[in-house]
């Protein structure tokens, strides 16, 4: 929990993020070794699910030269405002949250064309500088690989509870999310484990199922590395058009194969943080 930071040994400068990062009980850092992968996918359908549960959840894009989260949520023409108390999120009513660089882009078509530190300045006032109130998550949707913004994010929040490592069933990807397990526990940011995403897909004429791009191959890896499995995510035609039109399916199709596999990695992540918190009152 980021409350337990104590202000007084701080210095000056990181005094104002850890007041920030005080009133989040929870940080989840979604994270995959390469792209094309649906982490934005799991990152918006994990929020939104918490969100219907009645938590007060946040989402962080970090995802600072291809920022979705917007789009996905319907929210791309949002105008941010901001008084004595920082920048005002982006509103999902009524528990979400939202900060992403796609707000302050002047077009949707412009790049953002930032070397490294920009990228991390841009980081910390997301967090510091963002009125976030109180949240029972924040969820912080990296870009694929293991650069910038993970490290800076392991740096700003350093009693994050743990990363979310998303993996299609392919030896390609899983190759890459692997290393990226690795590199979470390198960087002290526990793995709450793996999430096997276009695992197997319905045929639409008869039903069976057909494995695209294999199946199973996330729970392997998973138990190799010793890390929780927290579900598979089949593929769906309908979670690629409730992403175009802003309604994640969790919420659109919630009876759906693959609502249905959200919700059961919510219940996981929950279960866990309850834990967490009970351990920690002992």
């Amino acid at each position: 929990m980021q409350g337990d930071i104590n202000v007084i040994t701080a210095k000056q400068e990181d005094v104002k993020l850890i007041r920030k990062l005080s009133k989040i009980k929870h940080t989840i850092i979604v994270m995959s070794g390469k792209g094309g992968v649906g982490k934005s996918t799991v990152s918006v359908n994990l929020a939104v699910g918490l969100s219907m549960r009645g938590y007060e959840v946040g989402i962080l894009d970090g995802d600072i030269h291809g920022p979705n989260i917007p789009k996905m949520l319907n929210i791309e023409d949002v105008s941010l405002v901001a008084d004595d108390n920082g920048i005002y999120p982006a509103l999902v009513p009524p528990h979400l949250k939202v900060m992403s660089m796609a707000f302050l882009s002047s077009s949707r078509d412009q790049p953002i064309v930032w070397r490294g530190p920009m990228k991390m300045g841009a980081l910390r006032k997301f967090i510091e500088d963002v009125y976030w109130g109180d949240l029972d998550y924040l969820i912080v949707d990296l870009p694929p690989g293991t650069g910038d913004e993970p490290l800076t994010i392991a740096q700003l929040i350093p009693n994050a509870d743990g990363s979310i490592i998303v993996t299609t069933p392919q030896d390609v990807a899983l190759l890459d999310s692997r290393k990226t397990v690795v590199f979470s526990e390198n960087l002290h940011v526990p793995v709450l484990g793996i999430v096997e995403n276009m695992a197997g897909m319905a045929c639409p004429h008869c039903g069976e199922e057909i494995d695209l791009f294999k199946i199973g191959g996330g729970e392997k890896a998973a138990k190799e590395l010793n890390v929780p499995f927290l579900g598979r995510v089949p593929i769906d035609p309908e979670v690629v058009n409730a992403g175009d039109e802003g309604i994640p399916i969790i919420a659109r199709a919630p009876d759906s194969a693959s609502a249905k596999a959200f919700d059961g990695i919510v219940e996981k992540i929950v279960k866990a943080m309850e834990g967490k918190e009970k351990k920690g009152s002992e």
